[in-house]
């Protein structure tokens, strides 16, 4: 049933934004009865981001399954995201128990293919009315609430009023900027540039990741033979980098431990990144407002996060507001209640993000959990799920587990003692 209060919107929600966060909450909200605009300020709908991880982190699955997109995804190419992370101690391999389940996974997939595939998917949901060369250039606002938004079109420019406005709009949310929102932001003393090559073998054919403490790499295989190699160093290597990009990116990689053949494989893109990437975190709610993906929370990109937590937050914000948003219910509270949710979901993730930004060594219980983890398959598991963020850093650092990893570590440290004698 549409309440008067409804019956005077033009959508149910407003969506700001058709990437990942924005398409999956409108293909969600849609299919509980919300009739949602979903605005994309690019004209293409095969536009898709070019500066990601391309990597979706398993914590996401269940959203993937939701959307229906697992059998699209494997058709595609899409790569199960195993991988291994090597660290001063050795190599951490997470491989499953003997007998036991396959080890929780998402997918590696370039965002090239990604992003058109979820965006098509939104436009063909009853409910939903995909508006490309739509951009937010204002919000409608009344007695400190969000009514809606102003865009800039291909028509001119337009008004739109919805019970709630959505900024899927990314880091540098527009949505977020016109409402006024604080920014919570913390320096990244890292730098990143990545690059896409074809023919490049992997050991055991799975993702890599280096933790060089401080600096960071990572290569992750993609649809279509397809690798991303990315490099992550700390600030202070900055102007080498600068005054020869492609021979420090190119030696920095041949410098990796077990270092992926660079120099035989075929590079199929440019060298892209950005020298200042800052990590920040908004209050994901106010009144007739919410945000999802990066435009709420923006991670460290060498976790690989971002994809993950975009379709995590389209469903939180789905399960929250939906009823209300179709006119059953109380929608400012509704909204505060997704706001609850992510700040308990992610608030401690970014604080050890914001925290390891800062191009710093391993702690000492970083250090016993990754140095037990390179030893020990049950502690490579417990990584493994933290790595997939389907535990948080309180379950990561659980008193079973670390007392696991002590013991792991003094039976390693007494085996070399009495083998060096």
């Amino acid at each position: 049933m549409t309440t008067p209060e409804s019956a005077a919107h033009d959508y149910d929600v407003v969506i700001s934004g058709a990437s990942l966060a924005g398409s999956a909450a409108a293909i969600l909200l849609a299919r509980r009865g919300v009739r949602v605009a979903l605005l994309e300020r690019r004209s293409d709908p095969d536009a898709y981001k070019v500066l990601c991880t391309h990597s979706i982190t398993a914590n996401a699955y269940p959203v993937l399954e939701e959307l229906g997109l697992v059998p699209a995804l494997e058709k595609a190419g899409a790569v199960r995201n195993e991988a291994r992370w090597y660290t001063r101690w050795g190599w951490i391999h997470p491989k499953p128990a003997p007998g036991g389940a396959e080890l929780p996974f998402a997918y590696n997939i370039r965002r090239s293919v990604l992003d058109p595939m979820i965006r098509a998917r939104a436009a063909e949901t009853p409910g939903v009315d995909l508006l490309l060369g739509h951009q937010v250039t204002g919000l409608v606002r009344e007695g400190g609430r969000t009514l809606g938004v102003r865009a800039s079109t291909p028509q001119g420019e337009r008004e739109i009023r919805a019970g709630l406005v959505v900024g899927a709009d990314g880091k540098d949310s527009a949505v977020a900027k016109y409402a006024g929102l604080p920014t919570q932001e913390y320096e990244n003393t890292r730098f990143g540039y990545l690059a896409h090559f074809r023919n490049l073998p992997l050991h055991g054919g799975i993702g890599q990741a280096w933790f060089l403490e401080p600096d960071m790499a990572y290569a992750f295989p993609n649809d279509d033979g397809v690798t991303v190699l990315a490099v992550l160093p700390e600030k202070t290597r900055l102007p080498d980098f600068r005054a020869d990009l492609e021979g420090s990116f190119l030696a920095f990689v041949r410098a990796l431990p077990e270092a992926p053949p660079v120099d035989s494989a075929e590079r199929v893109s440019k060298i892209i990144g950005t020298v200042n990437y800052p990590l920040h975190s908004r209050k994901a709610a106010a009144p007739g407002l919410a945000l999802i993906g990066d435009a709420a929370l923006t991670g460290d990109p060498l976790w690989g996060v971002g994809c993950g937590w975009a379709l995590e937050t389209a469903r939180w914000l789905t399960d929250a507001v939906a009823p209300a948003a179709a006119g059953h219910g109380d929608l400012d509270k509704a909204v505060a209640a997704y706001a609850r949710t992510h700040k308990r979901r992610l608030t401690a993730h970014q604080s050890l993000a914001a925290d390891f930004s800062k191009a710093r060594r391993f702690n000492a219980m970083e250090q016993l959990m990754f140095a037990a983890a390179a030893r020990d398959e049950a502690v490579a598991r417990h990584m493994h799920r933290f790595a997939s963020r389907l535990i948080g850093p309180l379950g990561f650092l659980n008193p079973v587990m670390m007392a696991r990893a002590a013991v792991v570590n003094f039976r390693h440290r007494r085996a070399a003692s009495a083998s060096a004698r």
